[in-house]
């Protein structure tokens, strides 16, 4: 199936990103189960385009991504998250594997995987090992070992991974074709929440692996600020859960007539503030990775401290929530359960307080006043 949009065709993602949200919400419940997949929200995905937005528009896609509309692709990510944290964590690998095949693949490695895309497949990056091991390249060209988890597991048929010589060695990254259903174990994901993105176990034992399934050279995989940048993605997802946890939680004072009580106003109006500040850290850590007028760590400074502002704003709007709607909130049959859940989970993102510790040294050494610290040259 050739999922290419014609070019002579508008093509709205943010509106794509609505329909996909909307469908994912109603299906969402249903999913919820340590089996579960948005399976049907990934062929949304695929049937509106938003599977195949992200390929280059050099290549022959529509560059979702690209500057100037890092607005616009933050917006789809955050729509996405708020139909659904497991599918905003699955389209955020997708669309994150994309953008390494962009930057690092030849010509024709470029060429191959983006119709790959076109025919339907669904990417994912996959990055962790076991504790003191590592999925390992051998010299006789065979895959040995696994990788933890792995998102998607089971569904992306085409898995960039990371290999290295031993732990804690500089990774090269792969793209390894997989058969649909082949290779995964989800019985380890027992999590609190996120359990429709079938994240898991995947097993690499003995594929072989060809030069032209090798992307980029050692360690590009951690060239910053792309590797650490990139974290606004999933920071934008979040802000979707975050918002679908507020309206949840606005509802429920709605539905019950407890909206007229000073002290549940006050505490939605908290959560008001905390959910703005954290729109604007994204959408600002969005444009910012984009431009090429800053050094690297100046880049990822700020996005370290974007993905911690919405950390804390969704952990403050988790909080006031649940103690507004009270134990209604913590029954599985409240629209509120889930929502909590998934957040609380997704929320929990690799080394928070290394990020917020690099990000403030680069600030104490920084030269120059705080309010130009992260202004461009054109704003001052």
């Amino acid at each position: 199936m050739d999922l290419r949009i014609p070019i002579n065709l508008a093509y709205d993602a943010v509106a794509a990103a609505r329909q996909v949200a909307t469908a994912a919400a109603a299906r969402a419940d249903g999913q919820d189960r340590d089996d579960g997949f948005p399976a049907e929200d990934v062929a949304d995905l695929a049937r509106l385009g938003l599977l195949t937005a992200p390929i280059p528009s050099d290549e022959g896609g529509l560059g979702l991504g690209e500057e100037p509309d890092m607005a616009e692709f933050a917006t789809v990510l955050r729509l996405v998250g708020y139909g659904s944290l497991a599918l905003g964590r699955i389209y955020e690998g997708h669309v994150n594997a994309l953008q390494l095949v962009a930057r690092y693949g030849t010509p024709t490695q470029r060429a191959r995987l983006f119709a790959d895309v076109r025919d339907g497949h669904l990417f994912g990056v996959w990055n962790t090992d076991p504790p003191g091991d590592c999925l390992k390249l051998g010299d006789d060209r065979r895959l040995r070992g696994v990788k933890t988890f792995a998102s998607g597991a089971g569904f992306v048929t085409r898995a960039l991974v990371t290999v290295k010589h031993e732990p804690g060695a500089s990774p090269l990254m792969l793209v390894v074709p997989l058969e649909p259903g082949s290779r995964a174990d989800l019985t380890g994901w027992r999590a609190h929440g996120m359990r429709a993105s079938a994240t898991g176990t995947v097993d690499f034992e003995d594929i072989v692996v060809t030069e032209e399934e090798i992307l980029g050279g050692w360690d590009d995989y951690h060239r910053q600020p792309v590797f650490s940048g990139g974290a606004w993605r999933f920071a934008a997802v979040q802000l979707g859960g975050i918002e679908a946890v507020f309206d949840a939680w606005r509802g429920h004072l709605a539905a019950t007539g407890r909206g007229g009580d000073p002290h549940q106003l006050a505490r939605l109006g908290e959560g008001a503030i905390a959910l703005e500040g954290a729109r604007g850290w994204v959408e600002r850590a969005a444009c910012l990775v984009a431009e090429d007028e800053f050094a690297p760590d100046r880049i990822v400074a700020f996005v370290n401290l974007a993905r911690l502002a919405v950390e804390k704003a969704g952990l403050d709007v988790l909080q006031l929530a649940q103690r507004s709607v009270g134990l209604q909130g913590f029954m599985r049959e409240h629209p509120l359960e889930r929502l909590s859940r998934d957040l609380a989970t997704y929320l929990r993102q690799p080394a928070p307080d290394r990020a917020l510790a690099t990000a403030a040294a680069e600030i104490l050494g920084a030269g120059g006043i705080a309010g130009d610290l992260f202004e461009l040259r054109s704003t001052r």
